[in-house]
């Protein structure tokens, strides 16, 4: 793009090799009159925007540029988990679970271990006309993931749900789930569709063992 050095570099500043997945950036100083601040609030355009990557403007997003000079942007970079040391897109995993033929919805996200400091648990909505049992569409989506990320996204831990949280624009709230997931204090979003769906939500992680009824 004419006027913008787009670059993808990792947590510490530093360019990844091609088809490394990383951080977003655009190289400073950015074109003439090109977002030079937010309106009235100079110190948090510079907080959000310019202090993470010193020398770079931070977009948020996360992706990669491949062998032939084109850039993928895979997810925001709040959607991407740190499983063992290797950054992984739940947006990438939610896409190939998205394509098992009875998944309707799908939500992944990060979940803390101790161990691998965090691990991607799946939420699936089954299609209303599926007769086959649960355990076996799991099953299947579970290989469905290693088979096309890999096992490095240690992905085994998905669970059937009625329905996601979602906001009444559309939006899953997976922060507020990874939160539940985690043992951590959350709020009732406000703009929640059906604040039920978050009862559900708690009732299915703690029948897995993840989380309990009134953290």
């Amino acid at each position: 793009m004419p006027g913008y050095d787009v670059r993808v570099i990792d947590d510490e500043g530093y360019p990844v090799a091609s088809g490394t997945l990383g951080n977003i950036v655009v190289k400073l100083p950015l074109p003439p009159g090109c977002l030079p601040t937010l309106w009235r609030a100079d110190e948090r355009f510079n907080d959000a925007y310019l202090a993470e990557f010193p020398g770079y403007y931070k977009t948020a997003d996360a992706g990669f540029v491949d062998d032939d000079g084109y850039l993928f942007i895979m997810a925001r970079t709040d959607d991407i988990i740190n499983v063992a040391g290797h950054r992984l897109s739940t947006g990438g995993m939610e896409e190939a679970v998205s394509g098992h033929p009875d998944v309707a919805e799908c939500a992944v996200i990060g979940i803390a271990d101790a161990m691998k400091g965090q691990i991607p648990a799946g939420f699936i909505v089954i299609n209303s006309d599926v007769e086959r049992s649960d355990e076996e569409i799991e099953r299947e989506v579970v290989k469905l993931v290693r088979d096309k990320i890999g096992p490095v996204a240690a992905f085994k831990m998905v669970m059937v749900v009625k329905r996601l949280p979602k906001t009444r624009s559309g939006k899953i709230l997976r922060a507020t789930m990874q939160k539940i997931a985690d043992g951590e204090s959350w709020k009732m979003p406000a703009t929640i569709d059906d604040a039920g769906v978050l009862e559900e939500i708690t009732e299915v992680l703690t029948k897995r063992g993840i989380a309990k009824i009134g953290d």
